[in-house]
């Protein structure tokens, strides 16, 4: 049950994480915007860090096995850049249904082919029906 709860104020932040942005490159511009959210991000976490004890150190980052998994930070930048342009061109509810949307198939993607080291999952016609519902409702929201 905690994990439904943490998935959907974790939804709900993205969205006024993004329209907030939004309105903070209006007044800047979407690099400078971008990388104070990166920044304060940073800050945010080092102190959260220190506050729950310090589990783990920074020098164990650099023994990941995998050194791609390093590019989450990087590719977090350019999530921040693609949600701030969908949301000023489509609005705030069309741009997060279709980033939800596209997460949620590129997620049962990663797990059908087991891509990353994630436990390979057998297919299943229901949850290929769920994306084409979830597909049919954008369809349904965007229509006038």
């Amino acid at each position: 049950m905690m994990g439904w709860i943490i998935a959907i104020i974790s939804g709900a932040l993205m969205s006024i994480q993004g329209v907030f942005n939004t309105g903070v490159t209006k007044e800047t511009s979407i690099w400078v915007s971008s990388s104070f959210v990166q920044f304060t991000a940073f800050l945010v976490c080092l102190a959260a860090w220190f506050i729950t004890g310090r589990e783990g150190s920074f020098g164990t980052i650099f023994k990941v096995d995998n050194k791609y998994m390093l590019l989450g930070g990087a590719i977090g930048a350019f999530i921040t850049y693609t949600v701030i342009k969908s949301v000023d061109s489509l609005g705030p509810a069309k741009a997060i249904m279709l980033i939800v949307t596209s997460q949620l198939i590129m997620a049962y993607v990663i797990e059908l082919f087991g891509i990353f080291g994630v436990e390979q999952v057998k297919f299943v016609w229901r949850k290929l029906i769920g994306v084409i519902l979830v597909i049919g409702g954008i369809i349904t929201f965007k229509w006038d």
